[in-house]
Order: C-alpha cells, then sequence, then structure tokens
C-alpha cells in the first residue's frame, strides 16, 4: 500500500540559515529542474542515458529528503544512505559511460555489469520502497521471481519456461527496463508538465483561476461548491497531480463550503472529485494525454477533441451533486458585492492563461509536446514580467525546487516501473492476462468492463495515476483491443482483401451470414469468430459496409481512454484513496468516511467509460456525441436526485423510485431511443414542475 509517512519538508527558498542537508536538497531540486530543460529543449544526448541521470538525480533528492527511519540508530542510517547514494550515482554513471563496452563484448557480462545492473535495481526498489511502502517492490520481485524461475512451476496458462538472471538484468539495465521507454515518460511528459504546473502557481495563476471561477460561478446555488468543481478542474489539468491540486485549492474551497454550510465531508468529497477529474480534461489532462498519444499513436488534437465533452459530462456530474445538496439543506447563493465580475477579473489577470494558450498554439503547430511545454514553461516568467505582481528570482527558484519535490516519488516509482512493464513483456503475461479475462468474461464486454474496473481499483492501491494507466494498459488493452483486431478483420474481409492464409480457411460456405453482413462469401465459423463480442455500433458499421481506418482508430481510443478514466477511480474509492485522504486531512474530518462520499460523487467515473464502450461517444458525429451528452447528463441529475430525495424540492417516495428508474434507463447503453426520449421529457417535465412550483408559492 502507498505510504503517507516520510514525507519531505516542503522546499523554500533559504532566506535563513537552514541545515546543510536542507540547502544541498534545494539547490540539488533547482539544478534536477535546470537539467530536465536542458534535456528536453537543447540536448541530443541517447534516451537511456538521459534516463540513467534523470533517476540518479531524483534518487539522490528523495535519499537526502526520505531519510532511513532507523530510530535510535541514528548514525547506521546515515551510513547506509550515503551508501546507497554512492551506489546509486556508480551504478547510473556505468551506464552512461560503459554500455557500449558490453556491445563490444558481444553482449557477454563481466563482472562490472552484473554489479551495476544488480545495485541498480536493488536501489530503485528500495527508493520507492522507502517513499511509497512495500506494495510496489513485492510486486515487482515477483515478477521477477516469475520471469527467472517461479514461472516454471506454475501450470496452465500461466506457465512459462523461465529465463536466465543474465537476460533478465541486460533487459532491466541495459534494455527496455528502468530505463526505457517509460523512464523517457517520466522525464518529458510528466516532469515537464508538473514543471510547468509549478511555475503557474508561483505566477499566480492558481489563485486567479480561484478568483475567475467565484466571479463566473459563485453567484449560482451552491456557488461555493461549484468554485471547487471549476477552479479544480482547471488547476488540476495542468498540476499533474490530484493529490498535490487539492492540497493547493482546496485549503481554500474546502473552508468556504463549509462556512458556506456544506457537511465538511461533502465539501471534502467535492474538492477530491473534483481534482480528480483535472487529469481528465483538455488541453493538458495531467500529462496524461501525451502517455496516450505516445501509446496509441493517435493524434493529440484528436484525443483531445474526443475527450473534451466526456470531460465537461464528469464535471457536470459532480455540479449536480452540489446543486441539489445545497437546494436540500438551503444554501443560499452568496452575495459579494465587492466582487469583480468574471470580465474585470479576466481583464486584470489575463496573462495568467497566455502560457496555457501558447502551449496548445505550439502543439497545433506542431512541435512536440515537451518541447511545447519548455517553451511555455519560460514563458510563464516572461508573461509575469507584464503583470502587478512579476516573479521575481525567489519565486522562479520556488517554482524549480517545487517541482523536483513534487515530481520525486512519481520519477522514481515510473522509472522502477519500467522493471515491472519488461517483465510483463518479456513473458507476454499481458497478453496471457488479457486471454484469461477473455475467457472469464465470455464475449461479455460488460463483464470485461467490470473486470478491467476491479483490476484498476486493485492496481491503484499502490501506484500514482499515470503509472496505474500504464499498468493497466500493458495488461488489460490487449482484451479490449481484441475487440479492435476482430473489426480490423472485418474490415480485410468487407474489402474482400483476402490473403492466402484467410482464404485457406474458408471451407464452409454461409451465403446466409453473407448477406446479413454485407460480407463476401466466406465460412460460417470464420465470420462467428470475427463477430464474437463485437459492441453494437460495430456491427452496424459493418452492416452498412463503412468501416476504414477511422474507425478503428476511435475504437483503439475508446479502449484507452475506458482505461485511462478507471484508472482514476482509486484516487476515491476506499480503502486506499489517497486523494480524498488529503482532502479529509484539511476538512478534519474521518478519513474512511470522507472516502466514501468522495466515491458516491465521482460516479460518473463509472458511468462515463460504459458509454464509451457501447455508444458512439468516442469518435461519433457532432449529433451523436451531444444526444449522448444531454441524455446521460439528465440521466445523471435523476439518479442523483433519487439518492437524496430531493431535487429542486423534496421528492415523495413513488416518484423518487419512478426517477431512479428513468435515470438507470437513462444512463445505461442502449439503442432505445424513444425509451431515452420518453424518460428525459419525464425528468425534465418534474424538474419544470417543481420549479414552477416554487416560483408560485414565493409569489
Amino acid at each position: 500500500m502507498s505510504s503517507i509517512k516520510n514525507e519531505p519538508d516542503s522546499l523554500v527558498v533559504p532566506t535563513k540559515p537552514q541545515s546543510n542537508k536542507a540547502r544541498l536538497a534545494f539547490y540539488l531540486a533547482v539544478i534536477t529542474s535546470f537539467l530536465h530543460l536542458y534535456f528536453n529543449l537543447v540536448a541530443t544526448w541517447p534516451d537511456n542515458y538521459i534516463s540513467a541521470i534523470h533517476f540518479m538525480l531524483f534518487g539522490s533528492f528523495l535519499l537526502l529528503t526520505v531519510p532511513l527511519n532507523s530510530g535510535r540508530w541514528t548514525w547506521v542510517a546515515h551510513v547506509i544512505d550515503v551508501g546507497l547514494c554512492v551506489s546509486l550515482v556508480l551504478s547510473c554513471g556505468y551506464l552512461v559511460l560503459y554500455s557500449d563496452a558490453l556491445a563490444a563484448r558481444n553482449y557477454e557480462f563481466a563482472t562490472a555489469d552484473w554489479l551495476a545492473s544488480i545495485t541498480a535495481t536493488l536501489v530503485a526498489l528500495e527508493l520507492v520502497r522507502r517513499s511509497m511502502g512495500w506494495f510496489i517492490p513485492v510486486m515487482i520481485m515477483l515478477a521477477m521471481s516469475y520471469v527467472l524461475f517461479l514461472g516454471q512451476y506454475i501450470d496452465g496458462i500461466f506457465h512459462f519456461a523461465g529465463l536466465s538472471a543474465e537476460t533478465i538484468l541486460f533487459r532491466n539495465y541495459f534494455d527496455d527496463g528502468l530505463f526505457g521507454p517509460i523512464a523517457k515518460i517520466s522525464w518529458t511528459f510528466v516532469f515537464m508538465f508538473i514543471l510547468f504546473g509549478s511555475f503557474l502557481v508561483q505566477a499566480g495563476t492558481g489563485d486567479f483561476i480561484i478568483r475567475l471561477s467565484n466571479a463566473l460561478v459563485g453567484r449560482m446555488v451552491g456557488g461555493q461548491g461549484l468554485v471547487a468543481v471549476v477552479s479544480s478542474g482547471m488547476m488540476g489539468s495542468v498540476s499533474g497531480s490530484a493529490i498535490a491540486n487539492t492540497a493547493a485549492t482546496g485549503v481554500i474551497t474546502i473552508p468556504l463550503m463549509k462556512k458556506a454550510g456544506f457537511p465538511a465531508k461533502f465539501a471534502a468529497a467535492v474538492e477530491a472529485g473534483a481534482s480528480t477529474g483535472g487529469q481528465l480534461i483538455p488541453p493538458i489532462m495531467g500529462a496524461g494525454v501525451f502517455v496516450m498519444a505516445s501509446y496509441t499513436q493517435i493524434p493529440y488534437l484528436t484525443i483531445i477533441a474526443a475527450a473534451f465533452m466526456p470531460a465537461i459530462l464528469y464535471f457536470a456530474s459532480i455540479a449536480i451533486f452540489v446543486r441539489i445538496q445545497a437546494k436540500r439543506l438551503g444554501i443560499k447563493p452568496s452575495e459579494h458585492a465587492e466582487q469583480l465580475s468574471a470580465w474585470q477579473e479576466l481583464k486584470a489577470g489575463w496573462h495568467h492563461l497566455l502560457p496555457i494558450l501558447l502551449l496548445v498554439a505550439l502543439m497545433v503547430y506542431g512541435f512536440t509536446p515537451t518541447y511545447a511545454v519548455s517553451i511555455a514553461t519560460l514563458s510563464v516568467y516572461l508573461f509575469s514580467l507584464v503583470s502587478r505582481t512579476p516573479m521575481g528570482y525567489s519565486k522562479v527558484l520556488a517554482a524549480l525546487a517545487s517541482a523536483t519535490e513534487n515530481s520525486a516519488k512519481t520519477a522514481v516509482l515510473l522509472v522502477t516501473i519500467g522493471v515491472l512493464i519488461n517483465c510483463i513483456s518479456i513473458s507476454s503475461l499481458g497478453v496471457t492476462f488479457s486471454l484469461m479475462i477473455n475467457e472469464w468474461a465470455g464475449s461479455n464486454l460488460m463483464l470485461l468492463l467490470v473486470l478491467i474496473a476491479l483490476a484498476s481499483l486493485i492496481v491503484g492501491m499502490g501506484l500514482p495515476v499515470t503509472a496505474s494507466y500504464i499498468v493497466l494498459a500493458t495488461l488489460s488493452a490487449p482484451a479490449l483491443y481484441g475487440l479492435i483486431s476482430q473489426s480490423a478483420l472485418v474490415e480485410v474481409i468487407v474489402n474482400g482483401q483476402l490473403n492466402d492464409t484467410a482464404n485457406m480457411m474458408m471451407q464452409m460456405m454461409a451465403p446466409s451470414l453473407s448477406e446479413i453482413y454485407n460480407l463476401p462469401t466466406t465460412s460460417a465459423n470464420e465470420v462467428m469468430t470475427i463477430l464474437a463480442g463485437l459492441p453494437p455500433e460495430a456491427i452496424e458499421i459493418i452492416r452498412s459496409n463503412q468501416f476504414d481506418a477511422s474507425h478503428l482508430a476511435m475504437m483503439l481510443l475508446s479502449a484507452h481512454m475506458i482505461i485511462f478514466w478507471l484508472s482514476q477511480d482509486s484516487n476515491v474509492t476506499p480503502p486506499v484513496c489517497l486523494v480524498a485522504f488529503t482532502a479529509a486531512g484539511i476538512a478534519k474530518t474521518p478519513p474512511m468516511a470522507t472516502g466514501v462520499e468522495a466515491w458516491k460523487t465521482a460516479k460518473a467515473l463509472y458511468i462515463v467509460p460504459l458509454l464509451f464502450a457501447y455508444t458512439p461517444f468516442i469518435g461519433g458525429t457532432h449529433v451523436e456525441v451531444m444526444q449522448i451528452f444531454f441524455t446521460a447528463l439528465i440521466g445523471i441529475y435523476a439518479l442523483v436526485a433519487a439518492i437524496y430525495g430531493y431535487a429542486e424540492s423534496q421528492l415523495k417516495p413513488l416518484i423518487r423510485g419512478v426517477i431512479a428508474i428513468a435515470g438507470v434507463s437513462l444512463v445505461w447503453p442502449h439503442q432505445m431511443y424513444y425509451l431515452d426520449i420518453g424518460a428525459a421529457m419525464m425528468v425534465i417535465s418534474l424538474i419544470a414542475t417543481q420549479v414552477w412550483t416554487a416560483r408560485t408559492a414565493r409569489v
């Protein structure tokens, strides 16, 4: 499980005497951020060299800020920490200086290779254990044991003959393990967007977003809660961390909600849910969009265009909770006579939005995400110079230091997770796992989604969202992508582009199936194999003979978007929900009870993936997307009203049951559009009747 002990103290500019250790940690953090700007803007070094330096810098920082807790034996702990730091530097430096020598020896391990690879792996495991607990190191050690020897003692589909220790260490150290693609994601997308967020915070963008949100929605019903929804969503997208966003905005929004009359537990739940949603909303999505683009090879603009309306639906669902709770508790809109209008706030703080607009413009123009965010980060300082509060020397240093501090644990974790992903890859464990859950699901897409949701919850207990998505995508994306692969084969058959192997498979003729699915004549077994498990919209595409590469890309994006959304649920789902626990700490409420409330508030994390799987919410026409959006929005409103027994006014028990059934009908994917229209009109009529009755009563 993740550990919340031994958190490093926040780094600040050392304006007064501090310990030598604190000073060293601060300046190491600043140098680390400067070097990463250089790596992403200028450097042309090999990726694995940069990854090794990245690990060395962040590992050293963690050893300084999260020392070994030894009780009385302090001097022993210091010796161990120094020894680990030296081992870390030597093992990472060896890769940079001597990896070419291994190729010259025809990849035969020398003693130094053994020592360096073993040392790097052990130090990585210790750093993750120290900063995040035993869960992840144990999982990685089990994976390595499976590849080394354990797999040969397991019968059935998980049997694996095993690989030599030399092969495993080579793959983990010199190839795609510690310093492979996952480490590159860490020092490019993840760190650079955390750095960007740190500069925005120091430039005052967080305060501006809260003021603007207050001006936009503060005077509405439940306005104090809506401020948390809007501000946390906007800031969460660029901060790169739901926990950091909760800590940054929650200290303002949670007391405001409590003061207005919202229960403390509900206030914390709203902040946790909104901060989690910050990872879902374009244009940045907490850097998740760039990881997804790297995995799927789908363009950035395509992903953010598809992700926009689902993200709006998620935040609208939390806003519905806030509004109905405010109505139920009789919380009136806040009145601030001295408050500036949204336009006035925008005129006063327009420069805060320029770096974000520049970032999007650079990526639209064709720059790589890492280069674009590097330029945008530098622009934060330049644009601040035209404001009333320009960033000074101390704020620049604080931004550089806080970026390293905020990303240290994630950076070390992602480097170490590379070992787990590598073990899954070389043992084909991901494919085996996908085949297994496919077999369990029995071609039932709903059951497959439930299994993936359970896996995401278990994996997410020990991993932050980005790492959780990476692991889940490795394990379960092939299962979802299996449906897409079947669709690709259907496309081949539809177009009559059958190769010799496919022609050899055709033995029995099935004219009836050919007519039904508009396919060339082929075997019944072949057609049924292809069509088994396809979602309804895929069948409809095949029927109309309109399947093309764009549909394939959208199905692939739907699969990854399902996994990405479900990977967020561990933030707000007990027993381990660190975002909800962070909010509970600010609200001073019981952590587990707050987690349950946050889980209830963030229900759209489960509803929207259903829409991804069964409807064209991803990749559909504008009319289809908007129809799905409004249908689901009305359905969520109905479900929340049924939960609280309150819409615009109190609901009678019979009406409460009817509206619950209508809500389920609206959010449950099906092709019965007349049923949706009837249920939606019933909910809208109820709301209109209650609003009219309330206005009449006031008159």
